[in-house]
């Protein structure tokens, strides 16, 4: 089997923020690799500095030492397709206005524009609600149109931060289905960052445990479950509970 290739390396990554009254370090020494169309996922606990460490990849903050290389070259700004926890849309914009921001900001013409909003917006099964607005769309729609909009930049790096933290059990089973169905569909690289062991396990083709802060990597697991995986396989199970405990010794 050829060598995967690694489309961005992170060496010694470290981040502090600083109040009045003192320096609070949150990344020490962060150090992984990102193969090229592999789904990474980011494990750890809340407050850990996931989301840190995210905006430092996409370009939205910077570290205080270390390097963060891209195999094609440093992304642009907006270039990285990036999924927030919140929603994050335009509220007096409809749906396909939402999703073709990225082309109509990089002045593609309009018509262009809406093709390829209206691929994504099919994709993500929002097919008809192109014209709602987000005050009209449920929880979970409303983070298919983020997943949409992440898409329709087609870059070849996608972040996605808990961006199924605020939806209920049901519908989170159901949009780590659609996002599998998604990854399938349109080849990229997914960095996905959550705290929750069962997600990491279900999504995962390789998994990043970190530590609370000052927090860095302390253990890497490559699942090997077949696709789809069900919750409720041994093997699934098995894996699930060495990394909750693995995950109690690192807090």
């Amino acid at each position: 089997m050829a060598e995967a290739r690694k489309q961005i390396t992170v060496k010694g990554i470290c981040k502090s923020f600083q109040n009045q009254e003192q320096s609070l370090q949150v990344l020490q020494d962060v150090t992984l690799d990102v193969n090229e169309n592999e789904f990474l996922v980011i494990l750890g606990p809340g407050q850990c500095g996931k989301t840190v460490l995210l905006n430092i990849l996409a370009g939205l903050e910077s570290a205080d030492s270390g390097t963060v290389e891209f195999a094609n070259g440093t992304p642009k700004y907006g270039e990285i397709g990036f999924v927030f926890q919140r929603y994050a849309l335009f509220p007096w914009k409809t749906v396909l206005q939402n999703v073709e921001m990225h082309h109509k900001f990089q002045r593609v013409p309009k018509k262009e524009r809406r093709e390829q909003a209206m691929h994504f917006i099919r994709l993500v099964g929002l097919d008809g609600f192109e014209n709602a607005y987000p005050a009209q769309l449920s929880g979970g729609m409303k983070q298919r149109v983020g997943i949409a909009r992440a898409y329709a930049t087609r870059s070849n790096i996608i972040l996605m931060d808990e961006p199924f933290g605020a939806l209920d059990a049901q519908t989170r089973y159901q949009m780590q289905d659609e996002i599998l169905k998604i990854r399938s569909a349109e080849k990229t690289t997914v960095i996905f960052v959550t705290n929750n062991i069962e997600e990491a396990v279900t999504l995962g083709d390789r998994i990043l445990l970190m530590s609370n802060k000052p927090s860095s990597i302390v253990r890497e697991y490559v699942p090997e479950l077949p696709r789809p995986r069900q919750n409720t396989d041994r093997a699934f199970m098995d894996l699930r509970n060495v990394i909750a405990q693995d995950m109690d010794l690192a807090l």
